[in-house]
């Protein structure tokens, strides 16, 4: 920082000379300048209009949240939160262009959506590879907070790898933790690493800490979006169940040869479900589908993927201290937070 030094030939008078860190700061300052003119020409305001009953009459609520395009046909990527429910959708381009925006399709199970607006040649914003961050890294977060367009913050990567819940009850996995600070309106937005590339997408902040922002990795957001354009939604399997994470007792684990001392208790099973076609019932604890342990229920999501649709197998389970193997074909989930 600048440093005030006396000047030893004229007593009395003063002279401002630079400290050593002075270039540090500027190469620091341009690399944050540089990164923002080159994406935020592509970041989006983005305003939607709630509608809904109160009393015996309708009424209108609007929401705003950030988002930015990444094709230049007019592709938006932004939260699934900032559009969930939305009867009208409206974005702002950043040289003032206003239009209505037609939801693609959205996952709330790791809160990222994409929307379209009818236009082209627009300044698209170039996706990076979340899986080159390092902690440190210095990453700049660009949105609309309580609608002050294109605000932008600096900070680091404070960690990688962290887990968030998402609104659907999902566990979010290998998500970024940043102290750039984010606030209402910010979330959609992208988080940009110094070379201009997009390498997050700005979801939540925990309050009332201060420096405790996360964003979804962009290579998660590249794959929801690209299955969302391919079919408006992603699809995972179900069970039909609902439970919650027990610990096994260490004797029975080691009597069954289980790989871990935890699982999934089961408290319902839906009538009709491939559950109760399987034969699972209420108070058995899952361990294990197919060749892989269940620990609890994050682990049992994580399993349900698109791959497991339509596909037998193998349910194992505590029954009265005993194990059971239970023949299970998941089905097409049609509730995001049940297994």
């Amino acid at each position: 920082m600048p440093a005030i030094e006396p000047e030893s030939e004229h007593p009395g008078t003063e002279i401002l000379t630079l400290a050593p860190d002075v270039p540090l700061l500027d190469a620091y300052s341009q690399a944050v300048v540089s990164a923002v003119e080159r994406v935020s020409p592509s970041v989006v305001n983005v305003e939607i209009e709630l509608r809904g009953r109160r009393g015996r009459s309708d009424h209108r609520r609007n929401g705003m949240g950030s988002g930015f395009v990444f094709t230049p046909d007019g592709l938006i990527l932004t939260n699934s939160h900032v559009v969930s429910g939305a009867a009208r959708i409206e974005v702002t381009l950043a040289d003032g262009q206003r239009g209505r925006a037609d939801l693609v399709g959205d996952d709330p199970d790791t809160d990222l959506a994409v929307l379209r607006i009818h236009a082209s040649g627009l300044p698209s914003a170039r996706l990076g590879d979340s899986m080159a961050l390092r902690p440190g890294q210095v990453v700049i977060a660009i949105g609309n907070p309580f609608g002050f367009q294109t605000t932008v913050t600096a900070g680091v990567v404070s960690a990688l790898g962290r887990s968030l819940r998402s609104r659907s009850g999902r566990l979010m996995d290998d998500i970024i933790q940043t102290d750039a600070a984010l606030n209402p309106g910010n979330s959609g937005g992208p988080l940009v690493n110094s070379r201009g590339e997009v390498i997050g997408v700005n979801t939540a902040i925990i309050l009332p800490a201060q420096g405790l922002c996360f964003a979804i990795p962009v290579n998660t957001a590249k794959w929801v979006a690209g299955r969302l354009i391919q079919s408006g939604r992603i699809r995972r399997g179900f069970l039909g169940i609902g439970g919650q994470n027990v610990p096994v007792p260490r004797r029975i684990a080691r009597l069954q040869g289980l790989a871990s001392a935890r699982g999934v208790l089961v408290l319902s099973v839906e009538p009709g479900s491939p559950a109760e076609r399987a034969g699972v019932r209420e108070r058995d604890i899952l361990v294990a589908l197919g060749d892989h342990p269940v620990a609890g229920v994050d682990d049992l999501h994580r399993m349900l993927t698109e791959d497991r649709i339509g596909v037998r197998s193998g349910l194992k389970l505590l029954r009265e201290l005993e194990i059971r193997t239970l023949e299970i074909t998941p089905v097409e989930s049609r509730a995001a937070a049940t297994a």
